[in-house]
């Protein structure tokens, strides 16, 4: 087996680049009617009587993007998938069917439920054309917010989710029913980013997109290009953010408006944290709440550039090498991009925003700590691909990497020694926790997480209580294609001693 060094694996993928111009994706902007687009929320499947039930079928098909035609892949054949909606102590029931062509499953992203069994299990393998009744029970304690469900079949994960496969699933509870909260017009973004062929098909990746995990240059909210959504003078609006793309980080600011943040991916705040900007990792969710205090004109939603790592070590030798450096998504963003646009429409009486939400609980001091390092293989080989590893170990489905015991509390050290400096968000199945201290600082506030950006060259310390379900679950890199490739452990909650 011969092995390559990294420069010589540039070379190589180089060769092999992928020749579909990114101009092929450009679609046609209606300047003069910037209210063309309304930012539309997917179709709703709701609990009823303590059930939420639906068929959901996967499938490629023909959606419409913006004004153009794609081949993607879908749930029930839209882009973004419909939306569920739930509460705590909820069944929920769903018989999905495979009409890929290739296996997967699903898996509900941040929810607090059984990994085993018909559940939120990663293992699970269901092949083209069969289908497979998912069902689980939401705790009656858990709490409200906002999650999402997704494709985990390992191998497939970035591609199917490339591809479209994405929904929400919202957890309605407590926070909806703080005074200020019902008074704000809810509006929930959904970011995707598709890479198109000539032929409106996902164009494939070579080894360079894998490496860095692909992105692409079709940017949209809601499956639409460039939407509107309106705020009213006075009035608040609580927008739910979804990043659902495999590798494409998202830094949002809204023009002349702050964000106050009253949920991350777990929950809840103690109380609103007013923001200037977001950075949202892949997996990633937030919920802020906008004020309509300024003049009543448009606004743009931008997404401002950001460096995660590795880009300019990649264009550093390919420039060295007289090459070209093609990505999914082009160069660097260097510029700011409009993701929407945001309007007022008529007036109401003064809002006020919430002064408290929801308390978040102190986990105690644990007895146990862990050391992840998160890095990518200095060598890799031709035919088996880079390797994306914790620990030095790529995923093994057949090897315990952690055993934990139930009703205990863990800290989990995650040291990002990757030696391009690439960033990892790192998102751990079934199980929220809390950040404690990133680099040795504390974390400004205190929150529930199951997905953490780990920057090149970081540690960041989590904080994890292991409660209610046994089983074997897993842990991941959410840029999918790092996952895909190796950055996976797998994690065994025993029964108490």
């Amino acid at each position: 087996m011969v092995k390559v060094n990294r420069r010589q694996f540039i070379i190589l993928s180089t060769a092999s680049a992928v020749t579909a111009s990114v101009a092929s994706i450009a679609l046609a902007q209606n300047s003069r009617n910037p209210f063309k687009s309304q930012a539309l929320s997917p179709k709703l499947h709701k609990s009823a009587d303590g059930l939420l039930e639906l068929e959901l079928e996967a499938s490629s098909r023909p959606i419409s993007l913006g004004n153009k035609q794609a081949t993607l892949l879908g749930y029930n054949g839209q882009v973004p998938a419909p939306r569920l909606e739930a509460q705590a102590g909820d069944i929920v029931r769903i018989r999905f069917t495979n009409n890929l062509s290739q296996p997967t499953n699903l898996h509900y992203h941040g929810l607090h439920v059984t990994p085993i069994g018909n559940a939120d299990n990663a293992f699970l393998d269901i092949p083209p054309k069969e289908s497979l009744t998912y069902e689980f029970t939401l705790p009656k304690n858990h709490p409200s917010g906002t999650f999402w469900y997704h494709p985990h079949r390992h191998g497939y994960v970035a591609e199917q989710v490339f591809g479209g496969l994405a929904g929400l699933f919202i957890v309605r509870g407590e926070l909806d029913e703080i005074p200020e909260i019902q008074a704000a017009k809810e509006e929930l973004l959904i970011l995707q980013d598709f890479a198109l062929d000539g032929n409106g098909r996902i164009q494939s990746p070579n080894h360079m997109d894998m490496m860095m995990g692909r992105e692409g240059e079709l940017l949209t909210v809601n499956g639409q290009i460039k939407p509107t959504f309106s705020i009213a003078s006075g009035g608040l609006l609580r927008l739910r953010f979804l990043n659902a793309s495999p590798s494409r980080f998202y830094r949002l600011a809204l023009e002349n408006h702050p964000f106050y943040l009253i949920a991350t991916d777990g929950g809840a705040l103690a109380e609103p944290v007013e923001l200037k900007e977001l950075l949202l990792a892949p997996g990633e969710r937030v919920e802020v709440l906008v004020r309509g205090e300024r003049e009543p004109k448009q606004y743009r939603l931008l997404n401002l550039p950001y460096n995660r790592g590795g880009m300019e070590m990649m264009e550093d030798e390919m420039n060295m090498m007289g090459g070209s450096s093609h990505m999914m998504g082009g160069k660097s963003q260097v510029n700011p991009q409009i993701l929407a646009t945001l309007t007022y429409q008529g007036s109401v009486s003064t809002l006020p925003l919430p002064k408290q939400l929801i308390p978040v609980e102190t986990l105690p001091e644990p007895k146990t700590l862990r050391r992840l390092e998160l890095s990518m293989e200095e060598e890799m080989t031709p035919g088996m691909g880079m390797s994306f590893t914790f620990n030095g170990k790529a995923f093994d489905p057949n090897r315990i990497d952690a055993q934990v015991r139930l009703n205990t509390v863990e800290d989990w050290e995650l040291v990002n020694v990757d030696p391009d400096r690439m960033d990892h968000p790192f998102h751990l199945h079934v199980n929220p926790f809390q950040v404690i201290t990133r680099n040795g600082k504390p974390e400004a506030y205190r929150a529930w997480k199951d997905t953490v950006l780990v920057r090149g060259g970081e540690t960041v310390r989590i904080r994890v209580p292991f409660r209610d379900f046994l089983g074997k679950t897993v842990y991941h890199c959410h840029i999918l294609d790092h996952e895909d490739l190796g950055m996976m452990g797998v994690l065994n909650i025993q029964a108490p001693t």
